[in-house]
């Protein structure tokens, strides 16, 4: 019940809407009720043919004095005084004065009963809705701040299903829940203080039922919670396959496995499908086996109360009418509550998966008394780093480097694929910690200073080019709004892109689709060296930022590149080495070291891995 004492927290900032529709909900149960207890004197003025108008009051008398009463003397007072001011009212006149006065009485009932029942709803849905959106714009929020390292061990399928599918099914039995347990136990005691009032014998006989549903609901509320996780579970797997199919479409069908992808999706919607049918029988268990129960006693309470009117007249015909009237109102009530623990397990089992994301740490997170960044003037060294992965503590990633990447320097690193390059350049914004050893900005610990205002000072150009579903002009000016035309245009002329962008449909306000999918691999990767350029960093790393171009595209983010790299601090994964003959400095790195270091001719006059992975590049090209 945590979990779900954690969902109802959220509802708090919407105290009033809850106080609102709790007021409406209360006017709606005794409008109901009295809609209901209002059949005793319509039956007394249809077949009571000595009906004087100073008749008995309705529910009041001999039937319910003969009957007995385990009222409080207080209220059976209240309860006469309004009765006689009732019937002194209806009954001042003839039979049919009488039964308009009634008829109109109900009409204005009912109608005053809906108008409550629509504005409580209403209250309680801004609350509901009120909820979903928090919680889902908390586990969205807490998503931005997780580290890099916590995705690798997620799929996104995975989070999406928890964002959506699960917060969704949170608000299916929040409404529900937060609409019963507060209607319907005020329906039941007001339909259980009127049955009380007519008869407190037959009132006890239809509480009967009680612990026998308790029981049940208890049993499949356990159950529901168990299947509920794994429902949701599965719909995780359903989302994760839709997303890696449809992102790896092209291979899909290159390798002609249309028929693979589908049985494999039909195995998950199969499983789903026996859960969900598995859920479904529990769930529906409870309330047939209540209903079945309750109708039982209502027979016993028919015979013992028939008993009482035709036998012994210990209760008139129309209260005993009225009393069926307000038990089997209660039915509806207590059966729909037989229903909240389960909606209640259900919502839990999505919780726990909801705030399992909200309740994770990040592990890059700033000091309490952490340093604000103002600019970047001195040079960004490497003491003893030593860094492994942590979900693969002992394996070292990058072993005891240590070097400096002084302003305005272009560095550059090389080495065979898994040498630990791109581990590198994630140090420096701090996507992960180092392990051992420092990184140091200006001479302050990386640790010391705020991530935001790091992060501020760094632009990042990567291999795999990531571009959102949204026009070009805002991809190139992504996260602010203050650029100007003029600038947006200059940066895009300076990363070669702005002659292919003025030959699209829209130009800037193009829409390239999904991850840029309606722009070439160059395009893609000059229109991120455009929004690069826009930010403006003091500090520049390109990921191989050319490795997966054609020559001729390669040429033309090259150049991009050069300008780019002016006048700034530079560190710059190669692949092609030819790019960095005129680098500052160049780190040959293999499995996690740093095996040589010096400028372009240096190397090569040197000879090692570094001449030897030139020469197989130049080869590679002559042949």
């Amino acid at each position: 019940m945590n979990t779900y004492y954690r969902l109802l927290k959220y509802s708090a900032k919407y105290w009033k809407y809850l106080l609102l529709s709790v007021l409406c909900t209360i006017l709606f149960a005794i409008l109901n009720g009295a809609s209901v207890y209002l059949s005793i004197p319509l039956l007394d003025t249809l077949f009571n043919t000595s009906l004087v108008s100073s008749a008995a009051p309705a529910g009041a008398g001999s039937g319910a004095e003969a009957s007995g009463s385990i009222l409080p003397g207080f209220i059976l007072s209240i309860k006469d005084s309004l009765s006689n001011a009732f019937n002194s009212f209806v009954f001042s006149g003839d039979k049919t004065d009488a039964l308009f006065k009634i008829c109109v009485i109900i009409f204005l009932a009912f109608i005053f009963k809906n108008i409550s029942g629509y504005f409580q709803a209403y209250f309680l849905s801004f609350v509901e809705q009120g909820i979903v959106r928090d919680l889902r714009d908390d586990a969205y929020r807490q998503l931005h701040k997780l580290p890099i390292s916590y995705f690798k061990g997620e799929r996104v399928g995975n989070l999406i299903s928890i964002i959506v599918n699960d917060v969704t099914a949170v608000q299916n039995s929040v409404s529900a829940t937060f609409l019963n347990l507060i209607r319907e136990p005020l329906s039941i005691i007001v339909f259980l203080g009127i049955a009380i009032s007519i008869s407190w014998q037959l009132t006890v006989i239809s509480l009967i039922t009680l612990p026998f549903s308790a029981g049940i609901i208890s049993f499949v509320g356990i159950k529901l919670r168990k299947y509920s996780a794994r429902i949701q579970e599965k719909i995780a797997d359903i989302t994760s396959v839709i997303q890696e199919t449809v992102s790896g479409v092209k291979i899909v069908k290159a390798f002609a496995t249309e028929n693979y992808e589908n049985n494999r999706f039909n195995e998950e919607t199969q499983s789903y499908f026996k859960m969900v049918l598995r859920i479904t029988r529990i769930r529906n268990l409870s309330s047939p086996i209540t209903e079945i129960l309750s109708v039982m006693v209502g027979v016993v309470i028919i015979y013992y109360g028939g008993t009482l009117v035709l036998d012994n007249n210990q209760i008139k015909a129309s209260e005993f009418l009225g009393f069926l009237f307000a038990i089997f109102q209660l039915l509806p009530p207590i059966k729909e509550l037989s229903g909240v623990n389960n909606r209640i397990q259900e919502s839990s089992a999505a919780g726990d998966r909801i705030f399992e994301i909200i309740d994770t740490q990040p592990d890059i997170v700033d000091k309490e008394d952490a340093l604000s960044v103002g600019s970047f003037e001195g040079e960004i060294s490497f003491e003893n780093v030593t860094f492994a992965y942590p979900d693969e503590p002992d394996v070292k990633v990058l072993s005891d480097l240590t070097f400096s990447i002084k302003k305005g320097e272009v560095v550059a690193l090389v080495g065979p694929s898994g040498s630990g390059k791109s581990t590198l350049v994630d140090l420096i914004p701090r996507f992960y910690d180092v392990t051992s050893g420092g990184i140091k900005f200006d001479g302050k610990d990386l640790r010391d200073l705020k991530v935001e205002d790091l992060r501020r000072f760094i632009g990042i150009v990567t291999q795999e080019t990531i571009l959102f579903n949204d026009t070009i002009r805002n991809n190139i000016c992504y996260g602010s709004k203050g650029f100007t035309e003029e600038m947006i245009i200059e940066a895009a002329k300076i990363a070669n892109a702005h002659s292919f962008i003025m030959e699209t449909p829209n130009g800037y306000d193009t829409h390239i689709g999904e991850r840029g999918v309606k722009l070439s691999g160059g395009q893609r990767q000059r229109i991120a060296i455009a929004r690069a350029l826009l930010k403006n960093p003091d500090i520049m790393i390109f990921d191989e930022a050319t490795s997966a171009l054609d020559n001729e595209s390669e040429k033309l983010v090259q150049e991009a590149l050069d300008r780019l790299m002016k006048s700034r601090t530079v560190v710059v994964i190669a692949h092609r080495l030819s790019t960095i003959k005129n680098a500052d400095k160049i780190l040959v790195l293999d499995e996690g070291v740093i095996v040589q270091s010096g400028t372009h001719d240096q190397l090569l006059e040197e000879g090692g891995l570094y001449k030897k992975l030139y020469d197989m590049q130049f080869r590679d090209k002559a042949e």
